[in-house]
């Protein structure tokens, strides 16, 4: 492949939601512009963008994947990101460092709520946004209602710019309305022609809308506008361009990807109004270890800077980093500074990726996306810069995961190889986590729904050869009393020799919540040695993280050893936490011993018109709502207190209720008393598990 200037790159992310031909168009493009020889199918698991196994059983994307094309004397880098809610952290990661954004919608289903989701995003980057109305040749295709749509849910300044003609079987063209031409597709090639005559009055009041978008970009185009001029096509191209490159003016766009239908000239549009890295401000990190602000301009002459979007790891090439240069060249066999970490890089031969396939080449200069393998230190979201010249740009923020499960490995080879697979795959995907429960003594995994799980259970045994069983997460449970009581521990035993005593009294006190655990020595006149009554709170200790009812850590009490006895030979450490053990049990049985259950914050983001199910819902779930406040742009945020054990699936019953226009995130607040009933059934469950 050609080596590009700045000028003539265009970085663009394709998002939109599951099922809107986002893999199939760029697999158009490739064929259209003859980087391939026949178009792969999403199907038959033969794109180049949905490479992995994973992509190619379940038919969906699950990371994002880059595809260069040349056109036009252009490299237009796509960048091909899932559309499924669970991955939306590969989305954040191609658009921050996409020039602009191509959101795909179907025209036979419209916005739905992966392509809004993506759109809001972009406008968080503050990246231009191109609007695609894909599938034109779907039964029910409507362009019109589509477009409609989207300037009822994006506003005004979104205008079609590529009309089609026909819909369903009869989609055969576009009309380019800067042109006001026809651009009809036999199956091989495309013609000029006039626009049919049953589309003129449309595409009149289409254009108008264009205009009118474009425009209010200028000051010297809205006044002829208002003075009733008309803007000849050169100004309207000027305009749109501008307008596109300063997100003000979103341009719609049609097609059908399979087909193959209006992606040339879907092309031509990306090359025309889609800007450059040249056409954009310059990027703006920071000096390293200060708050010292520092500018990269997108040219070759200038210190080296890049960013890492992404990393993959296989367990045969290795890792492979993923990153977009804003400023200078780098090269292959030559070193980088990561400025995020602190740390010396070696970099080797450097790529640039075609899906899976990768092509080397000598450097990849200002603008461009490339990658690198086996870097040592680098991760998602750093800097790589010259060290003589540092900046660090700002991280990629990426969403916190919401749906956890439990693993356990199969055998212990598993076991043996699961720590550092689960490392490798989070070092891969940042919202992904694991840990270690010391509460329950599980190992969690966590991402960012059901799907995103299942997909990283499969990879382990596919990349790493783990494989684990699942399960749902057990509730850190804790027990505490309610009354005082004191108790008698006395552990007495004679086997011929050196027998074993120790007899201790112990008080028991219930402290407020989140009070802990306080060990009082009240012992008077020896009745106890020193030396002993340490192991009197060790034995407590013990008892007490193993639990009475059902087996969880007892907390928030006031243990009070006042009285007891001693044999001068037969007592000793481990006779005395015996007795401990004893007393506490006896305690527990007299001081109204209660289950406590953690009690999540809840924070729910959802437009207005699901407030009603998710506020029933969670009065199922014995949530109490504390509050609700407006988002804006028609959402409502609901605080809520409810229990973590009815929290486990919220993530797939958010996605239910909300039609995956809700989003969550919780905290630990505090712990409660767990209602009698279901106390009951849990003590009944503990129970049967420790017999088994």
């Amino acid at each position: 492949m050609s080596r590009y200037a700045a000028k003539d790159i265009r970085n663009l992310a394709v998002v939109g939601h599951q099922g809107t031909g986002k893999t199939s168009l760029v697999e158009a493009m490739l064929f259209a512009a003859g980087a391939k020889e026949r178009m792969g199918k999403v199907e038959d698991g033969t794109t180049t963008t949905d490479y992995d196994p994973a992509e190619q059983r379940r038919g969906i994307s699950i990371s994002a994947a880059v595809a260069p094309v040349e056109w036009k004397s252009c490299k237009v880098n796509l960048i091909d990101a899932p559309g499924y809610a669970d991955f939306i952290g590969e989305v954040r990661g191609a658009l921050r460092v996409a020039d602009a954004a191509l959101v795909l919608v179907a025209a036979a289903s419209g916005i739905e709520v992966g392509s809004e989701n993506a759109w809001d995003i972009a406008a968080e980057y503050e990246l231009p946004r191109i609007l695609l109305v894909n599938k034109m040749d779907r039964e029910n295709a409507e362009f019109a209602s589509t477009v409609q749509q989207l300037r009822s849910a994006f506003g005004s300044r979104v205008a079609p710019l590529l009309v089609p003609i026909g819909a369903a079987d009869t989609f055969r063209g576009v009309v380019d309305l800067v042109r006001m031409r026809a651009l009809l597709w036999n199956g091989q090639q495309y013609s000029e022609a006039d626009i049919p005559t049953d589309m003129a009055d449309a595409c009149a009041s289409y254009r108008e809308q264009l205009i009118e978008a474009v425009a209010e970009t200028d000051d010297e185009l809205i006044t002829k506008y208002l003075e009733g001029e008309p803007l000849t096509d050169e100004e309207i191209a000027r305009g749109l361009r501008s307008g596109v490159r300063q997100a003000t003016v979103f341009p719609v766009l049609s097609c059908a990807g399979t087909k193959g239908v209006g992606v040339q000239a879907v092309l031509d549009a990306i090359v025309a109004v889609a800007p450059s890295p040249a056409d954009l401000p310059p990027a703006v990190g920071v000096r390293p270890g200060t708050d010292q602000k520092e500018v990269r301009e997108p040219r070759e002459d200038a210190p080296t800077s890049a960013l890492v979007w992404k990393t993959s790891a296989d367990r045969y090439v290795g890792k492979l980093t993923y990153f977009r240069v804003y400023s200078g060249v780098l090269k292959s066999d030559s070193h980088a500074y990561n400025a995020t970490r602190d740390r010396e890089e070696r970099i080797g031969q450097l790529y640039v990726m075609h899906g899976e396939r990768q092509e080397a080449v000598a450097d990849i200069r200002a603008g461009d996306i490339g990658a690198v393998a086996k870097l040592v230190e680098t991760r998602t979201g750093d800097t790589l810069c010259d060290k003589a010249s540092p900046i660090a740009y700002p991280e990629i923020e990426f969403p916190e995961p919401v749906y956890s499960v439990a693993v356990t490995a199969k055998t212990k080879a598993d076991e043996d190889k699961m720590g550092p697979a689960l490392a490798r795959l989070a070092e891969e995907d940042p919202t992904f986590r694991f840990h270690r429960d010391t509460e329950t003594g599980q190992t969690i995994i966590s991402g960012m729904g059901d799907t995103h799980v299942d997909v990283v259970v499969e990879a382990l045994k596919r990349k790493f050869g783990v494989d684990l069983n699942t399960s749902m997460p057990r509730i850190p449970y804790r027990e505490t009393i309610q009354t005082t009581a004191r108790a008698q521990g006395r552990h007495k035993k004679q086997t011929g020799g050196r027998g074993q005593y120790g007899d201790c009294w112990i008080k028991m006190e219930p402290l407020p919540r989140g009070a802990g655990f306080e060990f009082v020595d009240a012992v008077v006149g020896g009745a106890i040695p020193r030396q002993y009554i340490p192991a009197v709170e060790k034995g407590l200790l013990e008892a007490m993280e193993r639990g009475y009812l059902a087996g969880y850590p007892t907390v928030d009490v006031r243990a009070t050893v006042d009285d007891g006895s001693y044999h001068a030979v037969d007592s000793s450490e481990q006779a005395f936490k015996q007795a401990a053990h004893l007393a506490y049990q006896a305690c527990m049985a007299k001081a109204n011993p209660v289950l406590l259950e953690p009690i999540l914050q809840v924070e729910i983001t959802v437009p207005e018109e699901f407030m009603g199910d998710v506020i029933g819902d969670l009065n199922t779930k014995r949530g109490r709502v504390q509050g609700m406040e407006s988002a804006g742009h028609g959402r409502q945020v609901i605080r809520a207190l409810v229990p973590q054990a009815e929290m486990l699936r919220y993530a797939i019953d958010l996605r239910s209720i909300s039609r995956g226009r809700g989003t969550f995130k919780t905290r630990v607040s505090h712990y409660e008393e767990v209602p009698a009933h279901i106390a009951q059934q849990i003590i009944e469950q503990a129970k049967k598990e420790k017999e088994e």
